[in-house]
């Protein structure tokens, strides 16, 4: 018969005293309660506890307030009951499945850089006690007969140190699989999710929890306020609701189809993306050089984008657009997690010759036109009409024919996105714990640019998914920044491949 090798921790807890033994026996009588997951799920997650332990231990930790931080009573009764809940997709995700291709996905990425290095068996800690928080989160992307649907998936969530490149499509098609990914590299924690689950604004809800569930681990004690969600509290049904399904009905409808738009010229390269880049920015210049124009921070950006696509083009005819979502939480306040977000298209001629406050006065008449609470209330109404379309198709004839109903949300009526999620905050002790952050948008198939912009505390960072090498367009928004006042430090990846 073979012989049991002893583990570090077996090790560990034989040269304990009886009395610090009978206090381990009653954190793992604990863990037994709080965790009913099979046999090798739950193997794991003891595994994680004890390397959380020891490490805890070997930093000083007396074991009293080891076991305290990484208490089974955090597990709730998450891992404890059998899953039964699923969720019918949201109405803007019902989209993304249908529109999965060769490589392509819906993927979009935030991260938080902290001062200290990243301590992967407690970031898996934190991942462990938050997912219970995010019940819409903790699921597995399924095929209905009409529509897919998100199912009930309790496992192991499980954290990765990040080798590939940013918003790579996740496998989805095993059971039980993730709709998203927690990954670290040095002191970057990063969260990237397929749209199917949720927007910005609930994508970052998740990032804050997490990261301060993960400080909290690491010793930093804080607070609670508003700008927070606590892992602890019980989700209420109000915070992964379907909001569209309360949008008051609009008789009218906006349309969809549009002309295509003039792409950005350079060659689309064979790895997408093939680089990000960051542009860090001092948060008050930046809103100071937008005030000098009369305009707000996003619709200055905007202007300066279609200075720059103009630039990285060598089309003299059609019309350039840029996509931005549309958060109708400032229209209908709501905690939903879930997808509550729809778009408009500023437009602008190529042949028009503007300067930046021209531009800013237009495409500040466009936004209070075309991201109006009416117009969204149009659009909402369009998308259910076309939804009413597809409902009694049969999934697997559906999928085929999605892409031609849906062919509206094609990129190529759009030369490029900005997408805002304006000022992030959190409690003051977690905040002083982080240096920056940033937002990521996944490669479309023909916009050679997606940008994506975040704040946090004295720092604006505006990035830049390519997807060519071509840098016509950052070198000119860089240029412009800077002839405005706005000091950039531009950071970011090397060339993934061209």
């Amino acid at each position: 018969m073979k012989e049991k090798i002893q583990s570090r921790f077996d090790k560990f807890y034989a040269g304990l005293t009886h009395a610090a033994q009978a206090r381990i026996d009653a954190f793992w009588a604990g863990f037994d309660c709080h965790c009913r997951l099979g046999k090798w799920e739950k193997q794991r997650l003891r595994e994680d506890f004890e390397a959380a332990i020891l490490y805890y231990l070997d930093n000083g930790v007396a074991l009293e307030q080891a076991l305290e931080r990484v208490a089974p009573e955090r597990l709730g009764g998450f891992y404890a009951r059998p899953a039964v809940l699923w969720f019918a997709l949201d109405d803007a995700a019902k989209i993304y499945p249908l529109s999965m291709k060769q490589n392509r996905m819906a993927v979009f990425r935030l991260s938080v850089y902290l001062r200290q290095p990243v301590v992967p068996i407690l970031l898996q800690m934190a991942l462990t006690f938050t997912i219970k928080r995010f019940p819409s989160f903790a699921t597995t992307l399924k095929k209905g007969f009409f529509w897919h649907y998100l199912d009930t998936a309790k496992r192991r969530y499980c954290v990765e140190e990040e080798h590939e490149i940013p918003c790579r499509p996740l496998k989805i098609s095993h059971s039980g699989s993730q709709s998203f990914r927690v990954l670290y590299y040095r002191n970057r924690i990063s969260v990237e999710f397929f749209h199917v689950l949720t927007d910005g604004t609930g994508g970052m809800v998740f990032l804050k929890t997490l990261a301060a569930e993960y400080l909290r681990l690491t010793g930093v004690q804080a607070e609670a306020d508003d700008t927070l969600w606590d892992s602890d509290d019980l989700p209420l049904p109000a915070e992964y609701a379907n909001e569209f399904a309360r949008v008051p009905h609009s008789e009218k409808t906006s349309g969809f189809v549009d002309k295509p738009a003039v792409q950005m010229s350079g060659q689309l390269a064979k790895q997408k993306p093939c680089r990000i880049l960051h542009f860090k920015m001092d948060a008050a210049a930046l809103k100071a050089a937008a005030a000098r124009y009369h305009g707000t921070v996003t619709v200055y950006l905007l202007a300066l984008m279609f200075l720059s696509g103009r630039a990285a083009t060598d089309e003299t005819t059609g019309e350039a657009s840029i996509q931005v979502p549309v958060n109708m939480r400032k229209f209908y306040p709501s905690p939903t997690v879930r997808n509550f977000a729809l778009y408009c298209g500023i437009r602008q001629p190529l042949s028009m010759e503007a300067d930046i406050p021209a531009l800013v006065e237009n495409i500040t008449q466009q936004m209070a036109e075309k991201a109006s609470q009416a117009a969204m209330g149009e659009m909402l109404a369009a998308t259910e009409q076309l939804v009413g379309m597809l409902k009694y198709v049969p999934l697997e004839i559906k999928q085929p024919v999605a892409s031609l109903v849906y062919g509206f949300l094609g990129d190529t009526i759009f030369s490029n996105t900005l997408s805002n999620l304006g000022v992030v905050s959190l409690p003051p002790a977690y905040a002083a714990e982080i240096e920056s952050m940033d937002f990521v948008l996944g490669p479309e198939i023909s916009n050679r640019a997606s940008c994506a912009m975040v704040t946090f505390a004295d720092t604006a960072t505006f990035s830049i998914t390519k997807m060519t090498v071509d840098p016509s367009f950052e070198e000119m928004m860089y240029r412009l920044l800077q002839a405005d006042g706005v000091q950039v430090r531009v950071e970011g990846s090397a060339f993934y491949g061209d």
